[in-house]
């Protein structure tokens, strides 16, 4: 018995079977969807030297003088007489690593049917690849200078300073009073004082002062421990002059120290790994590692002050593009040519675990 229904010939279908809406046009959005791109931090916080031709640059660096009491009629030149300071001097050589670089190629093609501009996206992200990877170097020499020796004989160092127990080591081991326990926020606070009295100790100015933590560490600033909120040990109770909000999720200081946050904070065994930061020329942790790469096992974060790391810069970060006839496409290249490494062990604080 007839229905009244009838059979319509589906214009989106592919020789009338299958998806009814697969011939249809796709409505471009306009939006490109990009990679987020990562907090990068550590630039500002450590010292940058351009140099406009050379493999390397040269850092002095000097001890202290003494003083003492005279005794009328004796000869202050005499050397007999110690009333003369004999000043410690020594260097930091850092060298241009290698040109760093990412690339991508771009047929033209593709260029041609693409309905959006894909080059301004390829330019960015290369961009941003390069300066993830320069984030990550200068985070791992920060730890080198926490765990270098002193820069001239009879300097003071920085060192490893165990948060749970909240002890420092001398730096001499990447795992010096490490008991593999991750910190409360307490802990975390409390680590922070004794890292704070530390540089004193050591002479560091105050102003420039700064901790890098990953972001689980970060929030245990706030929380004050593990689950619900911990007000009472959080470093933003106001009853005892903390600052920051529990709204906003942040923290800006504690002991007088900035609190940033950072995925770039290495946290495995890099040690044995030659290729990328292990290929740099400069080996910041000698015999403990390889390039910028070392163990960071327990690594938690940094405490420092900018003096303690320093960049050499010979090409900054730049972008290019070429068009090439024989390929018949373009070839995008981001670069740059720099060189890290350890200026002042004394001004670095490694937290471990």
């Amino acid at each position: 018995m007839a229905n009244g229904d009838t059979s319509p010939s589906r214009v989106g279908q592919v020789n009338s079977a299958g998806d009814v809406d697969a011939l249809f046009l796709k409505k471009f959005s306009g939006e490109i969807l990009q990679t987020f791109e990562e907090s990068n931090i550590f630039k500002p916080l450590h010292t940058v030297r351009t140099i406009e031709n050379g493999k390397s640059a040269q850092f002095p660096v000097t001890g202290v003088a003494s003083a003492d009491y005279h005794t009328p009629g004796e000869n202050i030149a005499d050397g007999g007489n110690s009333y003369l300071s004999d000043i410690k001097k020594a260097e930091k050589v850092i060298t241009i690593d290698k040109m760093l670089l990412a690339s991508t190629f771009l047929a033209n093609i593709d260029d041609v049917k693409n309905h959006y501009d894909i080059r301004s996206v390829y330019a960015n992200e290369l961009g941003k690849a390069l300066a993830v990877r320069f984030d990550t170097a200068i985070a791992k020499v920060f730890i080198a200078s926490a765990r270098s020796a002193a820069a001239v004989t009879g300097g003071k160092v920085g060192g490893i300073l165990d948060v749970s127990a909240n002890a420092m080591g001398d730096g001499a081991d990447s795992t010096d009073d490490a008991d593999n326990t991750d910190p409360t926020g307490a802990e975390l606070v409390a680590a922070l004082f004794t890292a704070a009295q530390k540089l004193d100790e050591n002479d560091v100015p105050s102003d420039g002062r700064f901790c890098v933590l990953r972001p689980q560490e970060y929030y245990k600033l706030i929380t004050g421990g593990a689950g619900a909120l911990a007000i009472s040990t959080s470093a933003v109770n106001k009853d005892v002059g903390g600052v920051g909000s529990i709204a906003s999720g942040s923290i800006p200081q504690v002991a007088g120290i900035t609190i940033y946050k950072s995925n770039h904070i290495p946290s495995t065994d890099l040690s044995a790994v030659t290729t990328g930061d292990g290929a740099a020329s400069n080996d910041v942790f000698g015999s403990g590692g390889a390039g910028y790469n070392g163990n960071f096992t327990n690594t938690l974060g940094i405490v420092a002050h900018s003096a303690a790391v320093g960049t050499v810069k010979l090409l900054d970060l730049a972008t290019e593009s070429e068009y090439q006839i024989e390929r018949q496409g373009t070839l995008f290249v981001a670069k740059y040519a720099m060189g890290h490494g350890v200026l002042r062990p004394e001004c670095a604080i490694e937290l471990q675990k």
